[in-house]
């Protein structure tokens, strides 16, 4: 094998990275408002949205409100290289409301960067 048929783990990465977050493949179109900036149409792989019931206090009033638990998967360059934080807010497009997209308000509960891939743990309230 010659030299220039070597490819690095970087390279290799890069291009596992370009496969995950392929629209074709494993991820769909999103629009992501973070820290008062609107990515629009990027690709994010969301998944393990699951609802669970929340733990409900004596005094609290919210009953039918769900605890909403996902992952998101964003190349940090999708996101002109900005690093979303633990504990703020994340919006992600929904679908459509009344002829406008509805945005699901998420709190960041973890964040991290792998090898230039943004990889979030998000929280939500539903009905």
């Amino acid at each position: 094998m010659s030299g220039g048929d070597f490819v690095g783990f970087k390279e290799q990465v890069e291009a596992d990275n370009a496969v995950f977050l392929n629209i074709a493949e494993l991820a769909d179109s999103h629009t992501v408002k973070y820290d008062g900036e609107t990515y629009e149409n990027i690709p994010v792989v969301l998944e393990n949205l699951k609802e669970s019931d929340r733990t409900i206090l004596q005094s609290d009033h919210m009953q039918g409100i769900f605890l909403v638990s996902a992952k998101a998967y964003i190349a940090q360059s999708d996101l002109d290289g900005v690093m979303p934080e633990k504990d703020k807010m994340l919006e992600i497009d929904d679908g459509e409301a009344l002829g406008k997209p509805f945005f699901k308000r998420y709190r960041i509960e973890t964040s991290s960067l792998e090898m230039g891939m943004v990889c979030l743990e998000l929280e939500a309230m539903d009905e």
